[in-house]
């Protein structure tokens, strides 16, 4: 959600939301949305690669092709790569030296990498490809359209990438079942032969020619897909931080006169504006925040940092947000390759692979979102401690002394966020020189968002046992009723959950609370009359995914 200063709640725009699952989406003029991105990624949107865009591609290759005739050497086109630059390589073997290129830099290790990653870097590099700034054929560019269209997602593995040269090993994992080697998921999820998945969607293996398999894998693409997908599980997280806040001010007897807008103004951050004014929206109208209003009822002067100031910590993070938004447009105008082909026709070498812009603002993200856990897991933790939650049973246990209550879901919020204050450590300020030395300073932005992966799926969590017990405050605090927004989202958790009393098996109740914050419906619940995004992250998207 969004609001300016007046502090007035707005939905999320129309390129917040993605497209609908059937849509399609088409290269052409226009660099794609973040929204085409998350569409065709995690929703199963169709590519359409249009005519004029073929025509582009087509223009480009010409070029290359008479400059591989060339006698004098071109890089990329008659030549090695890398530190091998300065040797020329004759016409009867650059066949084989495409070829060698990619299957030498398919070399991920380790756990498979999510689809929706995939599909997403699949769908970036095809992007650049269709500029007609990397010299590619035609046919390469029907060739990945196919292959998303046909569910088609290569197998790549979770090490390997420096995010620099672009996200080479990933990229080339793609490359190679773009040629029929390697292993792939079809759309039912199996795992088959690349020449088979090619051959049941009608799509022959691609015979690599000059140029094209640097211009297949020097790109930022995992990482900037990784980035596109975060931003938007990250909005709809902030929203629900700013939900879970304002059910434990609630039922924490907190006061709600700190959000005010004029108070928020002094200070006019545009992050912080939103959250205070969604806090506001919240808390409206609710019976037990009018309950303890009058100062002759609650002599406390203010409250802890925790509860007052939540605008001002979830603020930071939108705003953190917004200027990776920034980037992530920036880099979705980009046509990235080395060399690449200018406007006037000129084969030049260039640095626009190396993944620093991206990698920061993973980076910066994962500070973001490790805060935002932390102060959740704060509100959490008072709920429980009688001294401090004015007047619940300790750990919001039925029976004090034989029942335990919430006192373990906080020990599990706990966790995660010490594990997501390690995961807020900076990749990008490392480098490990590679190549020879050639490629002597390298950006660590794979890695950055691979953390960043996981530390989303560690704030929906932290956020689910924040809501879960706030609900169960919320109930406690009977005969007083909560407002309408958060007795909405009471009621949701009560439908996967139980209210209080003696204890049970917790777990099943937090998954279950953690999918209601993951696919949106705590939002939803508290603003019934905003428009969400539909295509929610799954928690624990960083786990590989494999056939059930």
């Amino acid at each position: 959600m969004s609001a300016s200063l007046d502090s007035t709640v707005t939905p999320p725009s129309a390129s917040d939301v993605p497209a609908a699952t059937s849509s399609a989406v088409t290269l052409g003029g226009a660099p794609l949305s973040p929204a085409d991105v998350v569409a065709v990624a995690r929703g199963g949107a169709r590519v359409i690669v249009a005519p004029e865009t073929l025509a582009r591609v087509a223009a480009s290759r010409t070029l290359v092709e008479g400059l591989a005739d060339d006698p004098d050497p071109h890089y990329g086109i008659s030549t090695g790569f890398g530190a091998l630059a300065t040797t020329f390589i004759a016409p009867e073997r650059r066949v084989q030296l495409q070829a060698s290129l990619i299957r030498s830099h398919a070399a991920g290790t380790g756990p498979e990498v999510e689809r929706e990653v995939v599909r997403a870097l699949m769908l970036l590099r095809l992007q650049t490809l269709a500029t007609g700034h990397t010299g590619v054929r035609p046919v390469v560019v029907e060739t990945y359209a196919g292959m998303l269209n046909a569910g088609i997602t290569p197998i790549i593995r979770e090490y390997g990438s420096l995010g620099c040269s672009g996200d080479l090993a990933p990229l080339s994992h793609v490359a190679l079942a773009a040629m029929g080697e390697g292993r792939v998921r079809n759309a039912d999820g199996d795992e088959v032969e690349a020449a088979d998945a090619l051959a049941a969607a009608s799509l022959a293996p691609l015979v690599l020619r000059e140029k094209e398999g640097l211009a297949l894998i020097n790109g930022t693409d995992g990482m900037l897909g990784m980035l596109l997908l975060a931003l938007h599980d990250i909005s709809l997280l902030l929203d629900t931080a700013d939900v879970a806040a304002a059910m434990s001010v609630e039922s924490q007897l907190g006061t709600d006169a700190v959000f005010a807008a004029d108070l928020q103004a002094l200070r006019p951050q545009v992050g912080q504006a939103v959250s205070a004014a969604n806090l506001r929206a919240v808390l409206a109208g609710s019976p037990i925040v009018a309950s303890h209003r009058d100062p002759a009822v609650c002599t406390r002067v203010q409250d802890a940092y925790s509860l007052r100031c939540s605008p001002q910590v979830h603020g930071a993070a939108r705003d953190t947000a917004d200027h990776a938004r920034i980037i992530a447009t920036r880099e979705l105008a980009a046509a990235v390759d080395n060399p690449v082909i200018t406007d006037d026709g000129r084969v030049e070498s260039n640095g626009n692979f190396h993944g620093a812009p991206v990698a920061y603002v993973l980076d910066f993200l994962a500070i973001a979102v490790a805060d935002v856990a932390s102060i959740s897991e704060r509100r959490t933790d008072r709920a429980l401690d009688p001294a401090r939650s004015n007047g619940l049973p300790p750990f919001l246990a039925h029976e004090v002394g034989v029942d335990s209550g919430f006192m373990i879901a906080q020990y599990a919020a706990a966790g995660i966020v010490s594990e997501l204050k390690r995961l807020a450590v900076p990749a990008s300020v490392d480098s490990i020189p590679s190549s020879a030395m050639q490629e002597d300073h390298v950006s660590m932005g794979w890695a950055a968002a691979r953390k960043l992966r996981r530390a989303v799926d560690g704030l929906s969590r932290v956020l689910a046992i924040e809501v879960l017990t706030a609900a169960r405050a919320l109930d406690l605090r009977t005969p007083l009723q909560p407002g309408a927004a958060t007795g909405a989202v009471r009621d949701l958790v009560r439908t996967v959950a139980g209210g209080p009393g003696p204890d049970r098996f917790l777990s099943p109740e937090m998954e279950a609370v953690t999918m209601l914050v993951a696919s949106g419906a705590v939002a939803r619940a508290a603003f019934p009359t905003t428009s969400f995004p539909t295509t929610a992250f799954q928690p624990s998207a960083v786990q590989p995914t494999t056939k059930e």
